[in-house]
């Protein structure tokens, strides 16, 4: 990932309090609305995949959030002010997602949204977040596009002011997977497999526009169906090929099968994959064989980083029954960045919410600056997250490793 050493941060969770006046609710839409108790309550929505194959990721974004808003409340980060979550289910499907982003839009109390899990549900909700002003900061998206337009790798031109992210993306993930497999591992003959959805497909072109400039070779191509578990058919083409790796745009519902499969077909070659396949319920369903196998992912390693200590033993004595996962440290800064955007608002505006509450938490998103659980967090003028950490994992011994940190070098 990085050339350099990580440098050590240590998380700012707490700050000096402010002294708010407290303020009722109001008949606009802009939010915010009387808690009872004399104070503020602002609603941060989430959107990911609760239930279904990718729940344990989902979950983990979910339970990072609240966390997020029950830290925020406890140093009463800004005063006058009790965060909440509204947390709704998208099942990994872009129908869902948009619906869901029209809940949040119609709950006024909602001033910002963390999430989507997957690029392509983000799609299907960026519109209807930008039309209502709401801000959206996703702590997993890393397809390009979203931020920098469609043809992003001729002219980047930012579709939705609404919309940022803290997780880095595919430009950089795909090429970064790359230069390890080339440089690292002297693998020269890759075969190159996708789901064919916005994520993986995006994924694995820029993967392979590197592999090849490097002076690799791309043996052969597939794209699978998503929907289906039987991947004997690519398995034997991946044998005969004779590829020494293959790389694959998705996730790990099929990932896992896949590797399996690869391996019981006779090619004893490691299957890698992006940020999509680095979950435990990988290693689950590659089996024993999915040992060697490498998935890249956002940042460096959570467990690793000094200023993510905090979160680990705050997330720890929380007692949430399910693991923050890959995203876990995304989608806390991914909160706490609304929740400080929240707070310059507030201050801006004599110690209460202003009526256009919205639009101004949005405007403000654009200037957020602190030290997060993943290091420092703030956005480029794309609403890119400037952190352009990634991490390269191995199986080894029925978990993942982490083999190299560092970043991208273009």
């Amino acid at each position: 990932m990085r050339q350099r050493s990580l440098i050590a941060i240590t998380a700012a969770l707490a700050a000096g309090a402010l002294t708010l006046t407290a303020c009722g609710s109001r008949d606009d839409d802009g939010g915010g609305s009387d808690s009872g108790s004399g104070g503020t309550t602002v609603v941060i929505g989430v959107d990911a995949p609760l239930t279904g194959d990718l729940s344990a990721l989902g979950l983990g974004i979910k339970n990072s959030v609240d966390l997020a808003t029950k830290i925020a409340n406890k140093e009463k980060f800004v005063e006058g002010v009790t965060f909440k979550i509204q947390a709704l289910d998208d099942q990994a499907q872009p129908s869902s997602g948009q619906q869901n982003a029209t809940k949040l839009v119609a709950n006024k109390d909602v001033l910002g949204a963390v999430g989507p899990l997957n690029s392509s549900v983000a799609e299907s909700m960026q519109k209807v977040f930008d039309d209502a002003k709401l801000v959206q900061v996703s702590p997993a998206n890393t397809n390009p596009a979203l931020t920098q337009g469609p043809d992003w790798q001729k002219e980047q031109v930012r579709p939705y002011k609404s919309y940022f992210r803290t997780a880095t993306t595919d430009a950089i993930q795909g090429p970064f997977a790359a230069q390890y497999l080339y440089n690292d591992s002297k693998k020269r003959k890759v075969f190159v497999i996708d789901d064919k959805k916005t994520y993986g497909a995006g994924l694995a072109a820029t993967f392979t526009e590197e592999f090849k400039k490097l002076g690799g070779k791309v043996v052969g191509t597939e794209h699978i169906n998503p929907d289906t578990k039987d991947f004997s058919a690519v398995a034997t083409k991946v044998k005969n090929s004779g590829a020494d790796v293959v790389y694959y745009g998705g996730e790990y519902p099929q990932a896992g099968p896949l590797s399996k499969q690869i391996k019981a077909a006779g090619a004893k070659i490691p299957l890698v994959g992006g940020d999509g396949i680095y979950s435990a319920d990988f290693i689950k369903l590659a089996g024993a064989s999915g040992t060697g196998d490498l998935a890249t992912s956002v940042g460096a390693p959570v467990e690793e980083l000094p200023s993510a200590k905090e979160f680990v033993a705050n997330y720890k004595a929380e007692g949430y029954k399910e693991a923050y996962e890959a995203y876990g440290g995304y989608s806390y800064d991914s909160a706490w960045a609304i929740i400080e955007a929240v707070k310059a608002v507030v201050e801006d505006n004599d110690g209460k919410l202003p009526d256009d509450a919205r639009e101004k938490v949005t405007a403000a998103m654009q200037n957020v600056s602190f030290d997060g659980v993943t290091g420092k967090v703030s956005f480029d003028e794309f609403g890119d997250a400037t952190n352009k950490q990634l991490t390269v994992y191995a199986v080894e011994n029925g978990d993942w490793k982490a083999v190299k940190s560092g970043t991208y070098t273009g």
